[in-house]
């Protein structure tokens, strides 16, 4: 198995790109799998690593990537050590990561398969909601697959409470992160690009008209995302599938940091099943 870790992809006038590459060496062509993390997350978290191998050896080349400013930096690519860039990220700077990720893939480069056959996407959390949007307007895109994913952007703002007034006057708010304890900066800009791109970033509109294979995995004790979202995603394209994995929580029972040398059985059930969707 063939692994380059900590590529930087680098783009003029943007913030550089971070990503992982895990292939077989001896499989031509390959189907490509991109995994996008969600919020809070990174493409090192947890047991991330392992999920990578399991899916090469499985036949495909699997790129995980840190959007340019949710996750990491080049030099700390684990956890948020730049919180300037955190504060001014947005769901249209997700969208173009993803975007300069698939055109390296397709303008081939050293650290890539010669050929690749498909590209599906991968999404957790919130990019589910990443791919899902992506995968509807991106014809390069052949099957989307989400584990645990929102359903909604627009209702996590809370628009009218308090909570939101106070973000608007301040253009400022923060949230803490439970594990590291750091209070995560979002600028009110988060919110007026949501706004100025509305339309695009309702998952609702994304998931009625995808026209390529979509599966949703989701776990039945999910205490952040919970399971009635991915249904709401089931009933909003009535071919695609679902698959609820019991006893199963957000991260599908791994932790960051992840010691162990196998996934917890859980997580593997979720790439065994995400593998025989994607073959």
């Amino acid at each position: 198995m063939l692994i380059r870790k900590n590529q930087i992809l680098t783009s003029e006038n943007k913030k550089p790109i971070l990503y992982d590459v895990f292939y077989n060496e001896n499989k031509e062509p390959q189907p490509v799998v991109i995994f996008c993390h969600g919020y809070k997350g990174f493409k090192d978290w947890g047991s991330w690593h392992i999920v990578a191998e399991a899916f090469a050896e499985a036949g495909y080349c699997f790129v995980k990537f840190n959007f340019s400013h949710n996750g990491g930096t080049i030099e700390e690519p684990i956890d948020f050590p730049d919180l300037d860039a955190f504060a001014e990220n947005n769901f249209s700077l997700e969208l173009d990561d993803l975007d300069r990720v698939l055109n390296e893939i397709e303008n081939g480069n050293e650290f890539f398969p010669e050929k690749t056959s498909t590209i599906s996407l991968i999404g957790h959390s919130r990019g589910g909601g990443i791919v899902l949007i992506k995968g509807e307007e991106d014809k390069r895109i052949e099957k989307v697959v989400t584990w645990a994913s929102v359903s909604d952007f627009k209702a996590r703002f809370q628009e009218g409470t308090e909570e939101f007034e106070s973000w608007k006057l301040t253009g400022i708010t923060h949230v803490e992160n439970s594990r590291t304890k750091q209070m995560l900066p979002h600028n009110f800009q988060f919110y007026k690009d949501f706004k100025e791109n509305e339309n695009r970033f309702s998952i609702h509109r994304a998931v009625e008209n995808l026209r390529i294979p979509q599966l949703i995995v989701h776990g039945s004790d999910d205490p952040t995302v919970s399971l009635e979202e991915a249904k709401l995603i089931k009933s909003w394209n009535t071919n695609s599938e679902l698959v609820i994995i019991d006893a199963a929580d957000h991260v599908f029972n791994a932790k960051h940091p992840w010691e162990e040398s196998s996934l917890p059985d859980i997580l593997k059930k979720v790439v065994e099943k995400t593998i025989d969707f994607l073959n």
